[in-house]
């Protein structure tokens, strides 16, 4: 479990490293206006955030079977992913899927949190 765990963080942050390359990018083409910025960085987190939201309520009816972490665990734990039957492998990749999703969606959602009140601030002390 603990290696599942880890495969399932390691597919959500490569995905997310490419949506945070995306946002830190418009953010320094907005830095002529750091409030402007901020905003902006929190608005997209928090978008992302939904997005993570929206996809560990989805994984339980999807099949997990054909996603980047049963193909990760192929790689890396062979026989733990042979010996399982499908309805096995489904429900643990599901809940550990799950659980791991929601995890960072708390994470980025804290992090939007903090760009929006910095954009506050930074509003409130260029007036």
């Amino acid at each position: 479990m603990d290696l599942m765990r880890t495969l399932a963080d390691h597919s959500i942050r490569r995905a997310l490293s490419f949506a945070g390359l995306g946002v830190v990018t418009l953010m320094l083409a907005l830095s002529f206006d750091l409030a402007l910025a901020m905003r902006t960085g929190g608005n997209l987190l928090a978008l992302i955030c939904l997005g993570l939201l929206w996809l560990a309520w989805r994984t339980p009816s999807r099949n997990l079977r054909r996603s980047e972490l049963w193909s990760l665990l192929l790689e890396h734990a062979t026989a733990l992913a042979r010996s399982l039957s499908a309805e096995q492998a489904q429900r643990m990749m599901a809940q550990t899927l799950r659980q791991r999703l929601v995890w960072h969606a708390e994470q980025i959602g804290g992090l939007a949190l903090l760009f929006w009140l910095l954009g506050i601030l930074l509003a409130l002390v260029g007036r």
